[in-house]
């Protein structure tokens, strides 16, 4: 590939957008400053829940029969329950009757312990207990609890609570073998009593912690992702969401993981208040969602399903509709790779991982596939570039026959591209081509799961980028740490720099002919903090293009036959484009021009 001037505008749009997308997926951090208020008047509220959960320590317990407040705990004290099946271990308590964590059995965090997902999280709702006293259900102890096994070993506990009124309050939570998700019905007997104006005010508070090499990073990938109206959406910037229409699910997401509650009959109303963290613990970010049903009857069954796990596409599908959504393909500005990644590369890369283990070979044979699919475009552009390198010394002729006169040289120029048949932006298509591939990849490789703890020659996770030096301190859009990666992507876009000036004539203008050069230093400082299967895709990419090249325009295209075929095109008669014969006559009014202001002059 030649580097004129077109793949010099080529490269300068690919760094332009680079910066742009990387400006936007991080402007996150910049938003930052603008939630210090709202977590500093949220400091008051998480002391009075701080001084809340300590009284929860002696939860309250009321007599069945009178309603009056029993202080003798020894009767009854909070317990905890285990049920777990080949995924997940899942901790339930009677303190409100509620799943209290759950750890994932095939997944570490970056202590390499396991992940654990829900603690420091509640499920709450008030109920009347009679004489206009509301109780808050998480500060119940429920006194009952029944636990049994069916026969395809679905697992399932029950905990019971009877008012003082005598109304009865069910919490069954069912684990099914090989299942994420832990299903919870919420049976009431006698809703007009136990609930106010027959409607179930759900807040469900639940809390993300960090699971990967940087919290940062990973707070800035956390998001609140929800489906309401039958439609998925998300809110990564914002801190509140009223809901207008039904909803029928919403999670609290990280990286690769997230906490989602179903609500299989939907919620009616409800909104979100969220914030991330904003100090330097290991905390990502804190949700309270507040939701309503409405019920119907003085028996109801609220059924419920609390997901528990990894951002798994396959998995996710089987939850609920457009949860697999919360993967994040492709979004807004940049939702149009997502067909990229769900039709093309997904398929793909598991058809490669279904039969290679190592996920760096995977990227490897990707790789060349992307290569192989995208090689007709590649070889149009080497053609168009040999072509304009054939008519090279008769540019020559022109320029040095009309000297300064810029917009005489450009209408000649074109005539001659017109008359040899040659595409004069034929030589940017590569550097084109990349922009939405590399986008597609980058959100891929971001949040592919099966990447995640896989290592490759020295990278120990190719989800996250490869350090092979720690500095002792931090450069500005650099970071802290060197990447081997990121360096052999740069460098091997470096040499297709150097190899491509030497394929090329002496550039008249000095920014064109450094450009090339300096592009790959600006990858140095985009590449270095992200995955290293994307620097490795890189790297293996730069190498075949490169080989290419050489086998292209040493090889395959015959310079004497090019030149052969442009005098034959030459002799076929023309028609002008539309497009051609605007442009013309721009440029001869911009000569008229430039003529009158010479004339001036003298």
């Amino acid at each position: 590939m030649n580097t004129d001037k077109n793949t010099i505008t080529g490269f300068i749009l690919l760094a332009g957008l680079f910066f742009l997308y990387f400006w936007y997926t991080n402007k996150q951090q910049t938003e930052l400053a603008s939630y210090k208020k709202h977590f500093d008047d949220s400091v008051a509220m998480v002391k009075a829940t701080a001084e809340k959960a300590a009284a929860l320590k002696n939860p309250i317990q009321l007599d069945s029969t009178t309603g009056a407040v029993v202080n003798n705990m020894d009767t009854l004290k909070e317990e905890f329950t285990y049920l777990e099946n080949e995924l997940v271990k899942v901790k339930f308590s009677n303190k409100g009757g509620q799943v209290a964590e759950v750890t994932l059995k095939k997944y570490t965090n970056y202590k390499k312990e396991l992940v654990k997902l829900g603690d420091s999280s509640s499920l709450n709702y008030p109920i009347n207990i009679g004489d206009n006293k509301v109780l808050q259900v998480n500060h119940i102890l429920f006194p009952t609890k029944t636990i049994t096994t069916g026969d395809k070993g679905t697992q399932m506990i029950e905990y019971v609570y009877t008012s003082p009124t005598g109304k009865t309050i069910r919490h069954q939570f069912t684990l099914a073998p090989n299942k994420y998700n832990v299903d919870w019905t919420i049976q009431l007997d006698g809703v007009d009593q136990l609930l106010t104006n027959n409607q179930l005010n759900l807040i469900w508070d639940v809390h993300s912690y960090q699971q990967e090499r940087t919290s940062v990073y990973e707070r800035q990938m956390s998001n609140i992702c929800f489906s309401e109206g039958g439609a998925f959406d998300y809110i990564s910037s914002k801190t509140t969401k009223a809901f207008e229409k039904p909803i029928q699910w919403v999670g609290l997401v990280q990286q690769f993981f997230n906490t989602t509650i179903i609500a299989k009959n939907g919620f009616s109303a409800g909104k979100l208040d969220w914030q991330r963290k904003m100090d330097s613990s290991n905390g990502l970010a804190a949700l309270q969602a507040q939701m309503q049903s409405k019920l119907n009857g003085n028996n109801a069954n609220i059924a419920l399903s609390l997901y528990y796990g990894p951002n798994d596409f396959q998995v996710l599908k089987t939850q609920a509709p457009e949860m697999e959504k919360i993967v994040n393909l492709g979004r807004d500005l940049y939702s149009f790779v997502r067909p990229i990644n769900k039709y093309i590369l997904m398929p793909v890369f598991d058809f490669f991982a279904g039969f290679i283990k190592n996920f760096g070979w995977v990227i490897f044979l990707l790789t060349i596939f992307i290569r192989v699919i995208t090689s007709p475009l590649t070889y149009s552009s080497y053609l168009s570039s040999a072509k304009m390198k054939v008519l090279k010394p008769e540019l020559d002729e022109i320029k040095k026959k009309l000297g300064d006169d810029q917009q005489g040289f450009a209408m000649e120029q074109m005539k001659l591209f017109r008359e040899a048949g040659v595409n004069p932006l034929g030589g940017c298509i590569p550097a084109l081509l990349q922009i939405p591939i590399f986008f597609a990849l980058y959100s891929f490789f971001n949040s592919n799961i099966s990447l995640r703890g896989q290592s490759f020659l020295w990278s120990h996770d190719l989800s996250s980028y490869d350090s092979i030096a720690t500095l002792p301190f931090t450069i500005p859009s650099f970071g802290n740490h060197i990447s081997l990666f990121t360096l052999t992507a740069v460098l091997t876009s470096l040499l297709m720099s150097v190899y491509n000036m030497a394929m090329t004539p002496t550039q008249d203008n000095p920014a064109l002919k450094y450009m090339p050069y300096i592009f790959p230093f600006v990858l140095l400082f985009i590449f270095n903090g992200l995955p290293s299967a994307l620097t490795w895709y890189y790297t293996v990419s730069n190498v075949i293009t490169l080989l290419m090249q050489l086998v292209i325009q040493k090889v395959i295209i015959d310079h004497d036959k090019i030149l052969a075929a442009i005098e034959v095109k030459r002799k076929t008669p023309k028609k002008k484009s539309n497009w051609q014969s605007k442009y013309e006559q721009m440029m001869e009014a911009q000569k008229k021009v430039q003529d009158l202001k010479d004339k001036t002059k003298k």
